[in-house]
């Protein structure tokens, strides 16, 4: 086996611990995020919010909550470290010798990047109120799961022109929006928010205040202007009607992808997206289960992982 060889597989197979150990990130930080919002809490739905509520009366979180997601934090901090030993070791197969992997090695500096701009960000993820910095944490592991899949299924290979490129990068685009949507619904403290009854597409038509889609608003739980739903309402209805021409993109993408000959993708697309919506329709009708919550967070980022292998 010649050097470059050797080389290639090593990155391999880092790329795949590299997968591993970010899939695991995402999800421990979803976990910290939805159990800081109250979900799993024993007294459902009335403590939902909760935590947010006493933070901004000026009062500290209960012991028992800041035990219950220690031991997450903690493996959260040791598996994130871990990351940032697979990619120092990505860049030293990738620079340490000649020829140097250039295309691979690009993709391992933006890794770098978006690790070190979140590790930077944590330092506010825990005590911020406003959704942008949750949303931010949120697309950043994913786009760095993207990354990660790319490198281990393209590691050392020439990439092809891939056919409906362009069908392609507006299907994640689309998804990166519906993503990004449900990032917000989450910050917002707004997932049962239309079990009042105002997520009809009537009541998001006649919507006057959409401070609710802005992201650097600190969320105001429980305030109900006359004549309007609550602010919550509107960024999870937009997310209930999204998920509809998502879902019909990306089953025709994955159908496309089959037809294409990238067979293997085209057929995990498709077995994601029905898996995930039927995970949209239990968290909906069961009010926020954690499991399916997480498993909801775990299935999002793998399709974006997944629509990235085909641009």
């Amino acid at each position: 086996m010649l050097i470059d060889d050797r080389r290639l597989l090593v990155l391999h197979r880092v790329a795949l611990l590299c997968v591993v150990s970010v899939l695991a990130v995402t999800t421990l930080s979803a976990f910290l995020r939805h159990a800081k919002a109250g979900l799993g809490c024993a007294e459902w739905p009335a403590c939902y919010g909760q935590e947010l509520r006493a933070a901004q009366r000026g009062e500290p979180p209960a012991a028992a909550e800041q035990a219950t997601t220690a031991v997450a934090r903690l493996a959260h901090r040791i598996v994130a470290t871990l990351v940032l030993l697979w990619i120092a070791i990505m860049l030293m197969v990738c620079f340490g010798a000649r020829p140097f992997l250039v295309r691979d090695g690009g993709i391992v500096l933006a890794l770098l990047a978006l690790a070190v701009g979140l590790a930077v960000l944590g330092r506010w993820s825990s005590d911020a109120r406003v959704p942008a910095v949750a949303m931010a944490n949120l697309f950043g592991g994913f786009a760095m799961l993207a990354l990660c899949v790319r490198l281990a299924a393209t590691a050392g290979r020439q990439e092809r022109a891939s056919t409906g490129r362009h069908a392609f990068v507006a299907g994640l685009l689309l998804l990166s929006a519906q993503i990004m949507l449900g990032g917000l619904v989450s910050a917002s403290h707004a997932g049962l928010s239309c079990d009042m009854g105002h997520c009809s597409a009537a009541e998001l038509l006649r919507i006057t205040d959409w401070s609710g889609l802005d992201p650097w608003r600190e969320p105001v739980l429980d305030s109900v202007r006359p004549g309007q739903p609550p602010a919550g309402a509107v960024a999870l209805g937009l997310h209930r009607y999204l998920a509809l021409p998502v879902a019909a993109m990306l089953g025709a993408l994955g159908l496309l992808a089959w037809r294409s000959g990238r067979r293997h993708i085209g057929a995990t697309l498709l077995v994601l997206l029905g898996a995930q919506v039927v995970l949209g329709l239990t968290i909906t009708f069961f009010a926020l289960p954690m499991g399916a919550v997480l498993l909801h967070n775990l299935f999002a980022a793998s399709l974006l992982a997944t629509l990235s292998l085909l641009i």
